[in-house]
């Protein structure tokens, strides 16, 4: 079954509030987790880090706009029990080893390791101590980039599902990378999933034909939400479609169709297809052509159509009418 994540992120712009009423939009949408992402601004920040996106008025620095998005272990606690009374996953990314101690306390099941964080080899052993699954996200990473961290966390025993994804905010479809599925599926024999930052539902509905079981996109209420990822973020009417597309392809690839059997068209079969006829009004003797014959529904009426060639230079028993269908009685 694939498993769905919708990622909030900072869409909440800093506010509980807002927070709390994406679990409650999303939790009707049919996804089974929600995913923030946890930033404590003096454990994982600088003044000195640049903004991706300047976006912000209100944040002097990127480190101010972290600080923003903080909240308490008792916040995060309540985010987390919201999620577990409307049945949903709570999910959130750490960026720092403190955040991995928050989130220990607040109490998850697994752990999304965001691209930038492949090579904080000091990150991953700390999340690899909770004895927890990871998604692996390989946005920005090298193929020898992650064979080095998905080696250091098998040899910790780690279960690893590991994501295609573009770090490109919103990503263009000639940057999909939807080839990169199959080859992280041979490369690393892990279950792969796909993080998709292009703000449409085709990326991730083609990334589920491929193959890919876990599915992550960033949510938010309309395009015009203030916030860094709001352009390569679904609307909420959006993930609902997506989620039910997915869940169809997911029943599709599940029931492979065998071709060499019709059984269950044969009643159709008859309906649909043809018997052969004239075209035209025929005497008794008439040595029959290509241009006397037609097709028509049923297929049980007459000679089946593709049979025309065996009849084609044969005279007729009896006169025909047009449109009259042909057996094989009819003919000498």
């Amino acid at each position: 079954m694939p498993f769905i994540i919708a990622e909030i992120a900072q869409a909440h712009n800093g506010s509980l509030d807002v927070a709390h009423s994406y679990i409650d939009a999303l939790a009707k949408t049919g996804v089974h987790a929600i995913k923030f992402q946890t930033h404590i601004a003096d454990a994982e920040s600088s003044i000195y880090e640049p903004f991706r996106i300047k976006f912000s008025d209100q944040d002097a620095t990127r480190f101010d706009y972290w600080k923003r998005m903080e909240f308490t272990l008792q916040e995060w606690k309540g985010l987390k029990k919201h999620c577990d009374d409307v049945g949903l996953e709570f999910m959130s990314s750490p960026f720092s080893n403190v955040a991995v101690d928050i989130l220990e306390e607040v109490g998850v099941k697994r752990y999304k390791i965001g691209s930038g964080e492949v090579t904080n080899f000091l990150l991953l052993e700390r999340i690899a101590q909770t004895k927890k699954p990871v998604i692996l996200s390989s946005g920005m990473s090298s193929y020898s980039e992650l064979d080095k961290a998905i080696e250091f966390l098998k040899d910790k025993h780690v279960d690893i599902t590991v994501m295609q994804c573009t770090t490109s905010y919103p990503t263009q479809p000639e940057s999909y990378g939807l080839n990169v599925i199959k080859e992280l599926k041979e490369r690393y024999n892990l279950p792969v999933g796909f993080s998709d930052h292009s703000a449409k539902i085709e990326t991730c509905i083609a990334a589920a034909t491929l193959g890919a079981e876990v599915f992550e996109f960033h949510a938010v209420f309309n395009k015009d939400v203030f916030g860094p990822d709001t352009t390569s973020s679904l609307t909420i009417d959006a993930i609902e479609t997506l989620v039910n597309s997915i869940n169809n392809i997911e029943l599709a690839l599940e029931n492979p169709i065998n071709k060499n059997d019709v059984s269950k068209f044969s009643e159709l079969k008859l309906i649909f297809e043809k018997s052969l006829a004239v075209n035209k009004d025929l005497k008794k003797g008439h040595v029959i052509t290509f241009s006397d014959l037609e097709a028509k529904k049923p297929a049980n009426k007459g000679i089946k159509a593709s049979e025309f060639k065996i009849i084609i230079g044969k005279e007729i028993k009896n006169d025909k009418t047009q449109w009259d269908f042909l057996n094989n009685e009819d003919i000498a």
